[in-house]
């Protein structure tokens, strides 16, 4: 078994929500990391799913006029679909109205019960409807909701407490004790910044009469569970908190959750404490990045402000679009999108420098060496420093994988390829081949094995069109040290990587073929 087990997670979604971008870059994020791990050699389980319980879920099915349970397994097959369109391959898709999810609420929330840590009171607050939770007075500005910008409803009734504030101390304690645990840093001091002030137990019940969609507490039937409470626990029911001791030892401690900035509480203060009390370790890591706004607006379907993903691929192809999102957005800030920002991305780094170049090399392979791969010949001081530098790119580009700096990356492997352009326009092949084949073919076999090093570096990025590139060359090897690249090898014939687009044209002829 590989060492050092690698376990992601994205949040589960709620399943009344339609997919829009900041759905699909979250889980793209985590399909790119969980692609660069397997590259590397790590056991990888990736983790993704709905949240199919609560009061927003009942309201759609109600309005709908079926019951949740076929409202979810009409949306369940929706979000599938899209990730299957983008390439995401995770592992497992959990639904929290699977037995083996609901068994793991109850079973945790009776051990947190007999641990003395759950209580009933009366409590009043401000309850919203959209983000399935009571807000303090002390996190909102007037009494809007912070997140949906709606006016709350003040309810007060009976409820089960989870006893949240008794972990305070122990939770500040851990997070300074474990610096990585809440990244970036900004967000780890933000939740140290709200534990400075006395922290209040949760409401983790919901009276029947009011919500009947959820899981049953385990000791009193008249409840069911907070969907949060409900939800985060997916975590842990997928690598088999129940039933599957093993797996759960070896995957758990590796655990490093995929969140946006939005829902940092509940995972960075309402999680921990849980798990605390439940008697099970904290995952490794938490890292919540920023949104995707739209005219600086967050993009929500409340807002009515969303970019849909799969009208996004059916124009452009899948591969730009990830690239795109990949690129784009630095780790934990937010980053706006236009589709104009899209097309200038695409044009100067896909189709300018890395697609443009690979036509460039196969085109003077197939005119002046029959459609094969020349021979390496003898190295010159220009083929020893590119070389050099596809052996310091790769080594950066890993550092920065590791770390999740993925957008470095990306740009590091990018002024890779530029390199390459420099060094086939400085070497001039197509001037060399009159005077001396051999030396143009040690150029073009150059170009073509950093090429191919740098298709390697985007895989996990692009999947598909960087195969297409490795495909052409023939090449086989998942290695990315230098040499691989056989001469030879017939070149295989390949669509444009990237096609250009056209911006002045209409949308029809601006679409990009291929994935």
């Amino acid at each position: 078994m590989p060492d050092n087990p690698f376990y992601i997670t994205t949040p589960i979604y709620y399943s009344n929500d339609e997919p829009h971008i900041g759905h699909s870059y979250t889980t793209i994020l985590a399909d790119v990391l969980a692609r660069y791990h397997r590259s590397i050699g790590k056991d990888v389980f990736f983790l993704t799913g709905l949240d199919e319980h609560g009061q927003k879920v009942q309201q759609a099915a109600e309005s709908r006029n079926i019951t949740p349970q076929e409202h979810c397994d009409d949306m369940a097959p929706k979000w599938k679909k899209l990730w299957e369109k983008l390439h995401i391959q995770f592992d497992d898709f959990i639904r929290t109205t699977e037995p083996r999810h609901q068994e793991v609420v109850k079973n945790i929330l009776t051990k947190v019960m007999d641990a003395g840590d759950i209580y009933m009171d009366e409590y009043g607050g401000y309850y919203c409807v959209g983000c399935e939770r009571f807000y303090t007075e002390k996190e909102l500005e007037g009494e809007k909701c912070p997140q949906h910008e709606k006016e709350l409803e003040f309810i007060t009734e009976k409820n089960y407490f989870f006893k949240m504030s008794k972990y305070q101390e122990d939770l500040i304690e851990y997070i300074n004790k474990n610096p990585g645990f809440i990244q970036p840093e900004h967000r780890k001091n933000e939740i140290l910044g709200f534990l400075r002030q006395p922290l209040d137990d949760l409401c983790i019940s919901r009276p029947r009469n009011r919500l009947s969609w959820g899981v049953e507490l385990p000791f009193d039937s008249d409840y069911v569970t907070y969907v949060w409470f409900d939800a985060l626990l997916n975590y842990v029911t997928a690598p088999g908190y129940l039933g599957n001791t093993e797996n759960f030892e070896k995957w758990w401690p590796q655990a490093v959750h995929l969140i946006g900035k939005d829902i940092l509480m509940t995972h960075a203060v309402y999680w921990p404490t849980m798990l605390m009390s439940a008697g099970i370790s904290l995952p490794k890591k938490i890292f919540a990045h920023g949104w995707w706004l739209l005219q600086e607006s967050k993009m929500s379907k409340s807002l009515g402000n969303v970019v849909d993903p799969l009208k996004l691929i059916d124009e452009y192809g899948v591969d730009p679009v990830r690239y795109y999102l990949m690129r784009e957005m630095v780790p934990g800030q937010d980053s706006n999108f236009t589709v104009e920002s899209f097309i200038k991305r695409y044009n100067s780094d896909l189709a300018n420098d890395f697609g443009n170049l690979l036509s460039r090399v196969t085109n003077l392979m197939h005119k002046y060496f029959e459609g094969k791969i020349p021979d390496w010949g003898e190295s010159t001081p220009a083929e020893d420093k590119m070389r050099e530098n596809a052996e310091s790119t790769t080594y950066l580009v890993n550092e920065l994988m590791k770390s999740m700096r993925i957008n470095e990356a990306i740009e590091e492997t990018m002024q890779f390829i530029r390199s390459v352009n420099k060094y086939l326009e400085k070497q001039a092949p197509w001037k060399l081949i009159k005077e001396d084949q051999k030396s143009a073919g040690r150029v073009l076999i150059t170009a073509s094995e950093s090429l191919r090093i740098g298709a390697k570096l985007l895989q996990p990025i692009m999947p598909n069109r960087t195969q297409t590139l490795l495909d052409t060359f023939g090449t086989e090897t998942s290695e990315l040290g230098w040499g691989q690249i056989m001469p030879g090898n017939k070149l295989k014939k390949h669509n444009q990587l990237f096609p250009r687009i056209e911006i002045h044209k209409n949308a029809e002829s601006r679409k990009a073929e291929g994935t």
